[in-house]
Protein backbone atom coordinates (compact mmCIF):
# COMPACT_ATOMS: atom_id res chain seq x y z
CA UNK A 1 0.00 0.00 0.00
CA UNK A 2 2.86 2.29 0.85
CA UNK A 3 4.25 1.96 -2.40
CA UNK A 4 1.17 2.45 -4.69
CA UNK A 5 1.22 5.84 -2.26
CA UNK A 6 4.41 6.32 -3.24
CA UNK A 7 3.75 5.75 -6.98
CA UNK A 8 0.91 8.20 -6.95
CA UNK A 9 2.56 11.07 -5.40
CA UNK A 10 5.56 10.57 -7.76
CA UNK A 11 3.33 10.52 -10.62
CA UNK A 12 1.36 13.34 -9.53
CA UNK A 13 4.60 15.37 -9.20
CA UNK A 14 5.58 14.71 -12.96
CA UNK A 15 1.97 16.29 -13.77
CA UNK A 16 2.88 19.40 -11.47
CA UNK A 17 6.46 20.30 -13.33
CA UNK A 18 4.64 19.60 -16.59
CA UNK A 19 2.07 22.01 -15.30
CA UNK A 20 4.78 24.63 -14.65
CA UNK A 21 6.82 24.46 -17.67
CA UNK A 22 3.94 25.15 -19.74
CA UNK A 23 2.66 28.02 -17.94
CA UNK A 24 6.17 29.22 -17.79
CA UNK A 25 6.85 28.49 -21.74
CA UNK A 26 3.39 30.45 -22.28
CA UNK A 27 4.52 33.80 -20.15
CA UNK A 28 7.58 33.63 -21.65
CA UNK A 29 6.01 33.62 -25.54
CA UNK A 30 3.68 36.43 -24.03
CA UNK A 31 6.60 38.24 -23.34
CA UNK A 32 8.20 38.58 -26.06
CA UNK A 33 5.51 39.20 -28.83
CA UNK A 34 3.10 41.75 -27.14
CA UNK A 35 4.52 45.42 -27.60
CA UNK A 36 5.46 46.80 -24.27
CA UNK A 37 6.31 50.23 -25.03
CA UNK A 38 4.65 52.78 -27.02
CA UNK A 39 8.07 52.60 -29.34
CA UNK A 40 7.37 49.35 -30.61
CA UNK A 41 3.97 50.94 -31.69
CA UNK A 42 5.66 54.42 -32.96
CA UNK A 43 7.86 51.62 -35.06
CA UNK A 44 5.20 50.21 -36.93
CA UNK A 45 2.99 53.53 -37.47
CA UNK A 46 1.91 54.19 -41.10
CA UNK A 47 3.91 51.57 -42.41
CA UNK A 48 2.24 49.38 -45.27
CA UNK A 49 0.72 46.61 -44.96
CA UNK A 50 1.47 44.73 -48.06
CA UNK A 51 4.12 42.16 -48.48
CA UNK A 52 6.29 44.04 -51.20
CA UNK A 53 9.53 43.87 -50.32
CA UNK A 54 11.11 46.62 -52.23
CA UNK A 55 10.10 49.28 -54.58
CA UNK A 56 12.52 50.17 -57.95
CA UNK A 57 12.09 54.09 -58.61
CA UNK A 58 13.56 54.79 -61.95
CA UNK A 59 15.08 57.87 -62.97
CA UNK A 60 17.28 59.04 -65.58
CA UNK A 61 20.90 59.83 -66.71
CA UNK A 62 23.44 60.59 -63.99
CA UNK A 63 23.59 64.36 -64.57
CA UNK A 64 19.95 65.03 -65.06
CA UNK A 65 17.43 66.18 -62.51
CA UNK A 66 15.49 62.74 -62.40
CA UNK A 67 18.17 61.38 -60.83
CA UNK A 68 19.50 63.75 -58.52
CA UNK A 69 16.02 64.00 -57.01
CA UNK A 70 15.30 59.72 -56.91
CA UNK A 71 17.76 59.25 -54.25
CA UNK A 72 16.02 61.38 -52.17
CA UNK A 73 12.56 60.16 -53.09
CA UNK A 74 13.52 57.05 -52.53
CA UNK A 75 15.30 57.39 -49.00
CA UNK A 76 11.86 59.42 -48.14
CA UNK A 77 9.48 56.55 -49.49
CA UNK A 78 12.00 53.81 -47.53
CA UNK A 79 11.41 55.59 -44.19
CA UNK A 80 7.74 56.31 -44.74
CA UNK A 81 6.26 52.96 -45.86
CA UNK A 82 9.21 51.03 -44.53
CA UNK A 83 9.38 49.41 -48.04
CA UNK A 84 13.19 49.38 -49.19
CA UNK A 85 13.31 51.63 -52.30
CA UNK A 86 16.06 52.03 -54.70
CA UNK A 87 16.52 54.92 -56.98
CA UNK A 88 17.63 53.12 -60.34
CA UNK A 89 19.88 55.09 -63.39
CA UNK A 90 18.24 54.94 -66.71
CA UNK A 91 16.85 56.40 -69.82
CA UNK A 92 14.52 58.51 -68.60
CA UNK A 93 10.81 59.10 -69.72
CA UNK A 94 10.17 56.67 -72.43
CA UNK A 95 12.57 54.10 -70.67
CA UNK A 96 10.95 54.48 -67.64
CA UNK A 97 7.18 53.88 -69.22
CA UNK A 98 8.66 50.40 -70.43
CA UNK A 99 10.43 49.42 -67.45
CA UNK A 100 6.61 49.94 -65.30
CA UNK A 101 5.45 47.57 -68.57
CA UNK A 102 7.59 45.24 -68.33
CA UNK A 103 7.24 45.07 -64.25
CA UNK A 104 11.07 45.86 -63.93
CA UNK A 105 9.93 49.26 -61.80
CA UNK A 106 6.81 50.13 -59.55
CA UNK A 107 7.71 53.77 -59.50
CA UNK A 108 8.73 55.79 -62.69
CA UNK A 109 10.00 59.45 -62.92
CA UNK A 110 8.37 60.68 -66.76
CA UNK A 111 7.07 63.77 -68.49
CA UNK A 112 3.31 64.42 -68.81
CA UNK A 113 3.35 64.10 -72.22
CA UNK A 114 4.96 60.89 -72.74
CA UNK A 115 2.79 59.57 -70.28
CA UNK A 116 -0.26 60.84 -72.01
CA UNK A 117 1.38 59.18 -75.54
CA UNK A 118 1.71 55.78 -73.30
CA UNK A 119 -1.90 55.90 -71.97
CA UNK A 120 -3.32 56.53 -74.99
CA UNK A 121 -0.91 54.59 -77.50
CA UNK A 122 0.06 57.14 -79.25
CA UNK A 123 3.82 58.94 -81.43
CA UNK A 124 6.32 56.32 -80.15
CA UNK A 125 3.48 54.04 -78.17
CA UNK A 126 1.71 53.65 -81.08
CA UNK A 127 -0.66 50.53 -81.07
CA UNK A 128 1.05 49.73 -78.03
CA UNK A 129 -0.32 51.67 -74.80
CA UNK A 130 -0.02 51.21 -71.29
CA UNK A 131 -3.61 51.54 -70.33
CA UNK A 132 -2.78 51.01 -66.43
CA UNK A 133 -0.92 53.56 -66.36
CA UNK A 134 -1.34 56.55 -63.69
CA UNK A 135 0.02 59.20 -61.74
CA UNK A 136 1.21 59.40 -58.29
CA UNK A 137 1.33 63.17 -58.66
CA UNK A 138 3.41 65.99 -60.75
CA UNK A 139 6.45 67.26 -59.66
CA UNK A 140 7.96 70.70 -61.20
CA UNK A 141 8.17 71.98 -64.91
CA UNK A 142 10.14 70.59 -67.02
CA UNK A 143 12.61 73.08 -69.15
CA UNK A 144 13.16 72.74 -72.96
CA UNK A 145 16.84 73.97 -72.96
CA UNK A 146 18.30 74.80 -76.56
CA UNK A 147 22.23 74.52 -75.40
CA UNK A 148 25.38 75.81 -77.27
CA UNK A 149 28.18 78.06 -76.99
CA UNK A 150 27.86 81.38 -76.32
CA UNK A 151 30.46 81.10 -79.81
CA UNK A 152 28.90 78.97 -81.91
CA UNK A 153 26.52 81.52 -83.93
CA UNK A 154 23.48 79.71 -82.97
CA UNK A 155 21.19 82.43 -81.76
CA UNK A 156 17.70 80.86 -83.39
CA UNK A 157 16.75 77.69 -84.11
CA UNK A 158 16.78 79.00 -87.58
CA UNK A 159 20.51 78.84 -87.32
CA UNK A 160 20.15 75.15 -86.31
CA UNK A 161 20.22 73.98 -90.24
CA UNK A 162 23.02 71.77 -91.15
CA UNK A 163 24.30 71.78 -87.71
CA UNK A 164 25.15 68.70 -85.10
CA UNK A 165 22.58 68.80 -82.63
CA UNK A 166 21.27 66.46 -79.94
CA UNK A 167 18.05 65.54 -79.60
CA UNK A 168 18.18 62.58 -77.48
CA UNK A 169 17.64 59.09 -77.88
CA UNK A 170 15.01 58.10 -80.00
CA UNK A 171 11.85 57.63 -78.58
CA UNK A 172 12.86 59.42 -75.77
CA UNK A 173 11.21 62.64 -73.82
CA UNK A 174 13.90 65.09 -75.35
CA UNK A 175 13.65 63.56 -79.00
CA UNK A 176 9.41 64.01 -78.98
CA UNK A 177 10.14 67.48 -77.55
CA UNK A 178 13.01 68.50 -80.32
CA UNK A 179 11.06 66.95 -82.96
CA UNK A 180 7.62 69.64 -81.81
CA UNK A 181 9.98 72.25 -81.57
CA UNK A 182 11.56 71.92 -84.50
CA UNK A 183 8.35 71.65 -86.31
CA UNK A 184 6.94 74.89 -84.86
CA UNK A 185 10.09 76.47 -86.56
CA UNK A 186 9.72 75.17 -89.67
CA UNK A 187 12.35 72.28 -89.77
CA UNK A 188 12.29 68.88 -89.18
CA UNK A 189 15.13 66.04 -87.90
CA UNK A 190 16.19 66.05 -91.44
CA UNK A 191 17.30 69.74 -91.93
CA UNK A 192 19.93 69.06 -89.21
CA UNK A 193 22.39 66.70 -88.38
CA UNK A 194 20.61 64.98 -85.52
CA UNK A 195 22.54 63.00 -82.65
CA UNK A 196 21.40 60.87 -80.41
CA UNK A 197 22.95 61.71 -76.78
CA UNK A 198 22.18 61.83 -73.14
CA UNK A 199 22.83 64.54 -71.37
CA UNK A 200 26.55 64.10 -70.57
CA UNK A 201 27.59 63.29 -73.37
CA UNK A 202 25.81 66.19 -74.76
CA UNK A 203 27.49 68.83 -72.98
CA UNK A 204 30.95 66.61 -73.54
CA UNK A 205 30.05 67.43 -77.24
CA UNK A 206 29.66 71.00 -76.98
CA UNK A 207 32.94 71.18 -74.75
CA UNK A 208 34.53 69.80 -77.52
CA UNK A 209 33.35 71.36 -80.46
CA UNK A 210 31.45 67.66 -81.82
CA UNK A 211 28.20 69.08 -81.72
CA UNK A 212 27.30 72.40 -82.43
CA UNK A 213 23.84 71.83 -79.77
CA UNK A 214 21.61 69.97 -78.01
CA UNK A 215 18.29 69.56 -76.58
CA UNK A 216 18.24 68.90 -73.10
CA UNK A 217 14.63 68.92 -71.53
CA UNK A 218 15.31 68.75 -67.48
CA UNK A 219 14.36 70.78 -64.73
CA UNK A 220 16.88 73.91 -64.53
CA UNK A 221 19.41 74.17 -63.30
CA UNK A 222 20.51 71.00 -64.68
CA UNK A 223 23.53 69.56 -63.33
CA UNK A 224 25.33 68.60 -67.08
CA UNK A 225 24.85 72.14 -68.39
CA UNK A 226 25.92 73.35 -64.81
CA UNK A 227 29.23 71.42 -65.66
CA UNK A 228 29.35 72.69 -69.00
CA UNK A 229 28.69 76.72 -67.84
CA UNK A 230 31.43 76.50 -65.64
CA UNK A 231 33.81 76.04 -68.22
CA UNK A 232 32.37 77.66 -71.13
CA UNK A 233 30.18 80.48 -71.69
CA UNK A 234 26.46 79.15 -72.36
CA UNK A 235 23.71 79.91 -74.83
CA UNK A 236 20.17 78.92 -74.19
CA UNK A 237 18.69 79.26 -77.65
CA UNK A 238 14.93 81.37 -76.69
CA UNK A 239 11.25 79.91 -77.91
CA UNK A 240 9.54 83.60 -79.50
CA UNK A 241 6.29 84.47 -77.67
CA UNK A 242 4.32 83.57 -81.19
CA UNK A 243 6.34 79.56 -81.57
CA UNK A 244 5.28 79.42 -78.08
CA UNK A 245 1.51 80.37 -78.56
CA UNK A 246 1.60 77.64 -81.74
CA UNK A 247 3.61 75.07 -79.85
CA UNK A 248 1.07 75.40 -76.74
CA UNK A 249 -1.94 75.65 -79.17
CA UNK A 250 -1.33 71.88 -80.97
CA UNK A 251 0.29 70.31 -78.31
CA UNK A 252 -1.63 71.95 -74.93
CA UNK A 253 0.45 69.69 -72.22
CA UNK A 254 3.55 72.74 -73.14
CA UNK A 255 3.64 75.88 -70.90
CA UNK A 256 5.88 78.97 -71.62
CA UNK A 257 8.36 79.26 -69.31
CA UNK A 258 11.86 81.38 -68.87
CA UNK A 259 15.08 80.82 -67.51
CA UNK A 260 16.18 83.34 -64.57
CA UNK A 261 18.93 85.09 -65.39
CA UNK A 262 21.99 84.04 -63.37
CA UNK A 263 20.78 80.33 -64.18
CA UNK A 264 24.25 78.90 -65.98
CA UNK A 265 25.76 82.55 -66.13
CA UNK A 266 23.06 84.00 -68.22
CA UNK A 267 22.90 87.57 -68.36
CA UNK A 268 19.32 87.95 -68.90
CA UNK A 269 16.61 85.59 -68.87
CA UNK A 270 15.51 83.46 -71.56
CA UNK A 271 12.00 82.25 -72.42
CA UNK A 272 11.11 79.11 -73.69
CA UNK A 273 8.35 76.26 -72.76
CA UNK A 274 8.38 73.42 -70.61
CA UNK A 275 6.31 69.79 -70.05
CA UNK A 276 6.02 68.65 -66.42
CA UNK A 277 7.93 66.20 -64.66
CA UNK A 278 5.41 63.69 -62.63
CA UNK A 279 5.50 60.55 -60.58
CA UNK A 280 3.86 57.43 -62.78
CA UNK A 281 3.55 53.82 -61.55
CA UNK A 282 0.56 51.25 -62.53
CA UNK A 283 -3.07 50.57 -61.48
CA UNK A 284 -2.35 47.32 -59.92
CA UNK A 285 0.58 48.98 -56.82
CA UNK A 286 -1.41 48.73 -53.80
CA UNK A 287 -3.39 51.06 -52.85
CA UNK A 288 -1.95 51.81 -49.18
CA UNK A 289 1.85 51.54 -51.07
CA UNK A 290 0.66 54.34 -53.55
CA UNK A 291 -0.55 56.70 -50.09
CA UNK A 292 2.73 55.89 -48.43
CA UNK A 293 4.39 57.26 -51.22
CA UNK A 294 3.00 60.53 -52.14
CA UNK A 295 2.68 60.80 -48.26
CA UNK A 296 7.02 60.76 -48.49
CA UNK A 297 6.61 63.12 -51.07
CA UNK A 298 4.11 65.48 -50.45
CA UNK A 299 4.38 65.55 -46.68
CA UNK A 300 8.04 66.20 -46.49
CA UNK A 301 8.80 68.61 -49.19
CA UNK A 302 11.01 70.65 -47.16
CA UNK A 303 13.59 67.60 -46.94
CA UNK A 304 14.25 67.64 -50.88
CA UNK A 305 17.16 70.20 -51.23
CA UNK A 306 17.63 70.40 -54.99
CA UNK A 307 15.89 73.48 -56.16
CA UNK A 308 13.49 71.79 -57.68
CA UNK A 309 11.76 71.28 -54.53
CA UNK A 310 10.49 74.54 -54.46
CA UNK A 311 7.87 73.80 -56.98
CA UNK A 312 7.14 70.47 -55.23
CA UNK A 313 3.96 71.22 -53.63
CA UNK A 314 0.81 69.51 -52.55
CA UNK A 315 -1.42 71.48 -53.35
CA UNK A 316 -0.74 71.70 -57.34
CA UNK A 317 0.40 68.42 -56.94
CA UNK A 318 -2.56 67.12 -59.67
CA UNK A 319 -1.87 70.04 -62.18
CA UNK A 320 -1.66 69.36 -65.54
CA UNK A 321 -1.51 64.87 -65.07
CA UNK A 322 -3.71 64.23 -67.75
CA UNK A 323 -4.07 60.55 -67.02
CA UNK A 324 -5.81 59.25 -64.06
CA UNK A 325 -4.50 59.48 -60.54
CA UNK A 326 -3.93 55.93 -58.14
CA UNK A 327 -6.50 55.75 -56.00
CA UNK A 328 -4.03 55.23 -53.19
CA UNK A 329 -2.23 58.69 -53.99
CA UNK A 330 -5.64 60.15 -54.72
CA UNK A 331 -6.83 59.18 -50.93
CA UNK A 332 -3.85 60.99 -49.60
CA UNK A 333 -4.69 63.89 -51.74
CA UNK A 334 -8.42 64.22 -50.25
CA UNK A 335 -7.23 64.18 -46.74
CA UNK A 336 -5.22 67.27 -47.44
Amino acid sequence: MKLKKSLLFSLLGVVMLFLLAACSGTESETEETTPTSGETEEATEGKTTSDIKFLSLVTGGTQGTYYALGGTFADLISEETGIKTTAEVSQASTANINALKDDNAELAFVQTDIAYYAKNGELMFEGAPLEDLVAIGGLYPETVQLVTKADSGIASYEDLKGKKVSVGAPGSGTYANAEQLLEIHGLTMDDIQPQNLDFGESTDGLQSGQIDAAFITAGYPTAAVEALGATTDVTIVPVAADKAEALIAKYPYYAVDTIPAGTYGLEAEVPTVSVLAMIAAKADLPDDVAYGVAKAIYANTEKIGHAKGEFIKVETALDGIGIDVHPGAQKFFDEQ
